[in-house]
């Protein structure tokens, strides 16, 4: 049985692409950054606490699927990274920060076999190009209360907005779960989709991805 450490609607979605039978069980984390704390040091950290910190009902034969998501724009100190905004105010110092130049996506995986403790991370890096959006534009997006619970203050699959142009990485770990890197840990463990991976991705996004043949090959 496969446990999802989440409550994420887009990371739900995602999952079921695969055709995994799976329950979603929130895990809750402090998501605090340490102290120089780099991007992907912060996403896999907070990965395995939440794959950790989760409590299934049923232990044996139990997998937990753990990930964390994050932004990091880059400044004369390095590599920051941007949470999830507390009020609009703070969405809108994020959006432009972010506008018509290119960041860094981060989602760190974690799997917790239940059986005998064995942990699997994996890491997927995106970067992601974002479009010289109006003012107008950016404040009708903050008004609809979308950017407040996502990392870098907005969604990449909002049809209203769309902030990214001219993507050349993984649509899905932009979204909060790279399909093919979770693919590869599940099958480094015996456990397989059950629909093409690639092919529903693509068609569930409507996007045509450069990179999933690197990813499953490796």
């Amino acid at each position: 049985m496969l446990y999802l450490a989440s409550n994420s609607p887009r990371r739900k979605q995602l999952l079921t692409l695969g055709g995994w039978e799976f329950q979603a069980i929130p895990a809750e984390v402090d998501e605090s950054a340490l102290p120089g704390e780099k991007p992907a040091e912060y996403v896999l950290r907070l990965a395995k606490s939440k794959a950790t910190a989760a409590v299934v009902p049923q232990k044996s034969g139990a997998i937990i699927i753990a990930a964390d998501t994050t932004v990091a724009c880059c400044d004369q100190e390095g590599d920051v990274i941007i949470g999830k905004p507390a009020d609009a105010g703070e969405a809108e110092v994020i959006l432009r920060q972010l506008r018509n130049r290119t960041h860094m996506v981060y989602t760190g995986l974690a799997l917790l076999r239940l059986d005998d403790g064995a942990l699997l991370t994996d890491l997927c890096s995106t970067a992601v190009p974002m479009r010289n959006y109006s003012d107008e534009e950016m404040t009708a997006y903050i008004a609809t209360g979308d950017p407040l619970d996502k990392a870098g203050a907005y969604a990449i699959q909002h049809a209203g907005f769309r902030p990214v142009e001219n993507l050349h990485g993984c649509y899905a770990n932009v979204m909060g779960l790279p399909l093919c890197h979770l693919t590869r840990a599940l099958a480094s463990i015996g456990v397989h989709p059950q629909s093409d991976i690639p092919e529903s991705c693509q068609a569930d996004l409507n996007y045509r991805c450069p990179v999933y043949t690197q990813v499953l090959i490796n």
